[in-house]
């Protein structure tokens, strides 16, 4: 099968590489080679004060928390690979392909990852990283890794779907839809992680209460500017709860605006994307502006939620907002496009009671506000280790 092809960069591995990739002797999950692997990549990248998400994710691979995760499967040496997985990931978060990547690995497979095709640096990093790891202490992992990049070419991912035994789309509908047009073989899985979004829910009284705003407005900076608001984690509508939900508001938004001042650049078409968005939503919906500064911050309070109200979604700092008197009231938001509710000052109790008596179709994950991006082993409701495993009976 032709490997090579004109717009086709190696970053790591060769074509000959994943020619073999067939071949190469499937592993166990959690295999120790592996996490001894991963966890000199950790050193590694940790090495490393200028990415936190580079940080995040070198932390995350770190042997000790690999070992915690292996305790939660009580099969793994019934398990092992199933082969091949091709990672195709996201153009917009620079980091999604590392975890892609080790997740795959962790399930015992080789992975040919096709890498975000914008300049990040936080992908140099990994890669050379990587690299040299292989070329040193782990030459017996390089038969399982190969990083590509390629621009949109249908012969390209034609090829690395025919190969693989695991297929993992990351991005929207479209990028599922446009690489569903490359056939896999009939008995390779595929998981996609498609069009989702996500929500905020504050207490408003818990944050007036609370001694540490301003580590508060940063774990929300993190789940939102960071990624300039792209990744499918992040919050697109944001609900308060409580009795001094104005008096919150002001104090939490005034804090917002000061920290996004000093670390986030907006670009005029990012403004102008913003306006677009407004006047499209404002057109269909009844909604209104709340006063900003500046373009920085696009607020828009909304009477009721309504199931469409996300196809009118934007990014680069741009929310929905809504007063609730109980969780009961976001379930109309809580569709199978829902992936995490971020919160503060909620009380488990008060979420399990919403799942039980609500049953929303959607939400995969709540987690704390600062937590929205945390890679876990189950995401979007798939168990990636056993998703990208199969399981031998003996009877």
């Amino acid at each position: 099968m032709q490997l090579s092809f004109k717009g086709l960069q190696y970053v790591v591995g060769t074509p000959e590489i994943v020619e073999n990739m067939q071949n190469v002797r499937r592993l166990r999950p959690f295999d120790c080679d592996v996490i001894s692997f991963l966890n000199d990549l950790s050193s590694e990248l940790r090495k490393n004060r200028g990415y936190p998400d580079v940080a995040t994710f070198g932390f995350w691979c770190r042997k000790a928390a690999l070992l915690q995760e292996k305790e939660k499967y009580d099969d793994v040496s019934e398990r092992f690979g199933k082969g091949i997985v091709f990672h195709s990931t996201p153009s917009n978060v620079p980091v999604n392909f590392a975890f892609s990547f080790a997740a795959g690995l962790l399930a015992g497979n080789a992975n040919i990852v096709r890498l975000p095709g914008k300049p990040f640096e936080q992908v140099g990093i990994i890669s050379d990283a990587i690299s040299r790891l292989l070329g040193h202490n782990h030459k017996n992992m390089a038969p399982y890794i190969a990083f590509v990049k390629f621009p949109p070419m249908k012969e390209i991912s034609d090829a690395f779907s025919a190969l693989c035994n695991v297929r993992v789309i990351w991005g929207g509908d479209m990028t599922v839809d446009e690489l569903r047009q490359s056939k896999i073989p009939a008995r390779t899985t595929e998981i996609t992680f498609a069009d989702r979004h996500s929500i905020a829910v504050i207490d408003a009284d818990a944050y007036l209460a609370e001694e540490r705003k301003d580590a508060v407005i940063q774990n929300f900076y993190n789940d939102t500017y960071y990624s300039d608001q792209n990744a499918c984690t992040s919050p697109r509508i944001i609900f308060w709860k409580g009795d001094k939900t104005a008096e919150a508001k002001s104090d939490f938004w005034k804090r917002v605006h000061g920290l996004v001042i000093e670390k986030y650049s907006l670009a005029p078409v990012q403004s102008v994307g913003k306006l677009n968005a407004m006047y499209s939503v404002a057109s269909q919906k009844k909604v209104k502006l709340e006063n900003s500064q500046d373009m920085l911050i696009t607020r828009l309070a909304v009477n009721e939620i309504q199931k469409d109200l996300m196809d009118y979604k934007y990014n680069s700092g741009f929310y929905f907002e809504k007063d609730i008197d109980s969780l009961d009231d976001i379930v109309n938001v809580c569709d199978i496009r829902c992936q995490t509710v971020t919160y503060f000052g909620v009380k488990e109790e008060e979420f399990r009671k919403f799942l039980e008596e609500s049953r929303p179709i959607g939400i995969d994950r709540i987690v704390p506000m600062g937590k929205s991006m945390d890679f876990a082993l189950i995401w979007d409701g798939y168990d990636l280790i056993r998703q990208m495993s199969r399981k031998v009976t003996i009877i």
